[in-house]
């Protein structure tokens, strides 16, 4: 469960009476959308179903068998947030709207390179600079991902940027192949690996383009900095980063 902090407020009028429930917003959000595939324990603050959940007060069973057939809360709950809407102060507005502001910056520094610098990363806090000179408002009742390309509009005037992803092929000294091998694998797709008859590892891998740094930096980081990098730029041809 969710502290009461966190949770909005889910209404429902029907029959004369009212329902409220308490529930993480992105999960209601995501129940609106019928998009929702998590563990419904998990996102409400309250395995209970309210007629004023300020006060704590509740509703009559016979009431809930009216609208709902049924008095199961867990039953209920994913109904009132479909039927009803969704109630969120100012505040808890606020919050969402900054946290969402941070998901999409994240995920255009992750994503994004300047072209004009040979496909160098932004670094987040120039997209978020970028972002406020161009105006753009982060809409706290959307999904981040939808609302990335309209982002990206707005960001084009501002800064050179566009999305890419980037091959690199990487080998590993013996000493650090094990445990190097493993995390090299977690930033992408892995395009092929071979074992080296002296224990290295060479790895080809191909991730987000605004990774490489922290791709390089993790690298250099498990092998004390004796580790071979080059940008593949073509099959046949690796030129050295």
């Amino acid at each position: 469960m969710i502290s009461l902090d966190e949770a909005v407020t889910a209404r429902l009028e029907s029959h004369g009476e009212r329902f409220e429930v308490l529930i993480d917003p992105d999960a209601a959000l995501a129940i609106k959308r019928g998009e929702f595939e998590g563990d419904l324990e998990e996102v409400i603050a309250a395995e209970d179903v309210f007629e004023d959940a300020s006060r704590g007060d509740r509703p009559a069973e016979n009431d809930l068998e009216t609208v709902f057939e049924t008095t199961d809360p867990m039953e209920i709950i994913p109904e009132v947030v479909k039927r009803g809407e969704i109630q969120i102060t100012a505040e808890q507005r606020r919050e969402m709207q900054e946290q969402k502001r941070k998901q999409l910056i994240n995920t255009i520094a992750r994503n994004a390179v300047n072209p004009q610098m040979d496909n160098a990363p932004h670094p987040p806090e120039r997209i978020e600079r970028a972002l406020e000179e161009a105006g753009f408002k982060v809409d706290p009742m959307e999904k981040v991902e939808s609302q990335v390309d309209e982002a990206l509009d707005a960001l084009r005037p501002v800064i050179p940027i566009r999305f890419d992803e980037v091959t690199v092929a990487v080998q590993i000294p013996a000493d650090y192949a094990g445990k190097t091998q493993a995390q090299v694998r977690e930033y992408g797709d892995l395009e092929r690996e071979e074992w080296q008859n002296d224990g290295s590892w060479v790895g080809v891998v191909t991730f987000p383009a605004g990774l490489q740094n922290d791709f390089y930096d993790m690298v250099n980081e498990y092998t004390s900095g004796e580790a071979e990098t080059r940008i593949v730029k073509d099959k046949d041809e690796l030129s050295t980063r």
